[in-house]
C-alpha cells in the first residue's frame, strides 16, 4: 500500500513538472491571437516566420502581431513600422526574396505572391498614425 502512495505522489510530481515546463508553449498553441516585440523571445521564435524575421527593420520603432482566423482557415503573421511611409527597401527585399508584386490585392494595400501559392504578402501604409504594416496570410 505505501508503494502504490509513493508511486502516485511520484506520477503526480513528474505530471506537475511537465506541465509547468510546457505550459508556456501550450498557451502560445492554442493563441487565437498575439502582440509581441521582438524582445518578447518565446513569442517572437514561436510565431514569427522566416520572411518577417528577416525583413528589413525600417523603423527603430515596430512590433509583430498574430492572429488566427477561424472561419477562413487561415494565420495571419504582421509586423507593423512606426513613423515611417517609406517602403523601398521591404519591396526590394521581397523582390530579392523572389515575391512578385501583383496587379490587383482584395484589400488596400500592395499584394506579394512567392512561390506558395497559399501565401499572400500585403504591405500597406497608415496614415493615422504614419506607418507601414506588412502582412503574411498564410491559408490553409
Amino acid at each position: 500500500m505505501k508503494k502504490k502512495v509513493q508511486l502516485l505522489c511520484g506520477s503526480v510530481a513528474v505530471l506537475t513538472l511537465v506541465l509547468v515546463i510546457c505550459w508556456p508553449i501550450i498557451k502560445l498553441e492554442f493563441a487565437g491571437s498575439a502582440q509581441y516585440t521582438q524582445q518578447d523571445e518565446r513569442a517572437y521564435e514561436f510565431y514569427t516566420p522566416d520572411i518577417l524575421k528577416k525583413m528589413p527593420r525600417i523603423t527603430n520603432r515596430y512590433d509583430f502581431n498574430f492572429a488566427n482566423i477561424t472561419g477562413q482557415a487561415s494565420h495571419v503573421y504582421a509586423v507593423h513600422f512606426y513613423d515611417i511611409q517609406d517602403t523601398s527597401k521591404i519591396d526590394a527585399y521581397l523582390i530579392e526574396n523572389q515575391y512578385q508584386r501583383q496587379e490587383s490585392c482584395d484589400i488596400d494595400a500592395v499584394c506579394w505572391r512567392g512561390k506558395n501559392p497559399n501565401e499572400v504578402i500585403t504591405v500597406g501604409l497608415l496614415s493615422h498614425p504614419e506607418s507601414v504594416t506588412v502582412q503574411l496570410v498564410k491559408t490553409f
